[in-house]
């Protein structure tokens, strides 16, 4: 497995939410904004890392695509978590170079509505995507499913 096919897999699994915004653009009679959709493919990319890292141990019971299973794979059950860390501190420094890109009023929205859902998640942080938690690695995935369906 290639990093490259893993980056494109995360970013495919986020379709659904691309499919609405251009509809959402052609029932309004408009063109579509190609900055409004680049900052909103790296948003669905931090929610569906997010969304993998919390359900990373059910992923791995269920032998489903995760994020980390996939750095893992590719990188090591040591170096993995670091090199997952460095792409999602890539992809909040890309949120916040394209935020400064949009109209304020829908910057201003998208901040506020990162700073909510941090709060909603049960997360308190001063900055607005929260802290990430990247668990810990499991190195043997047969025998950790074998334990879980063994209990």
């Amino acid at each position: 497995v290639l990093i490259e096919d893993v980056m494109r897999a995360i970013h495919l699994k986020s379709f659904d939410y691309r499919v609405l915004n251009l509809l959402l653009y052609q029932l309004r009679r408009m063109k579509v904004n190609d900055l409004h959709m680049e900052f909103l493919s790296v948003s669905e990319f931090l929610v569906e890392v997010s969304d993998d890292l919390f359900d990373y141990e059910d992923d791995v019971v269920e032998n489903s695509f995760n994020i980390l299973r996939m750095f893992v794979g590719i990188y090591g059950a040591s170096k993995a978590p670091s090199m997952l860390a460095q792409c999602i501190t890539e992809a909040e420094e890309k949120y916040v170079r394209l935020s400064k890109t949009l109209e304020e009023n829908l910057s201003s929205y998208c901040w506020q509505r990162c700073e909510e859902a941090t709060r909603e998640g049960g997360k308190n942080s001063l900055h607005s995507f929260g802290t990430w938690h990247i668990p810990t690695v499991i190195s043997d995935e047969d025998l950790y499913r074998l334990n879980i369906t063994q209990n």
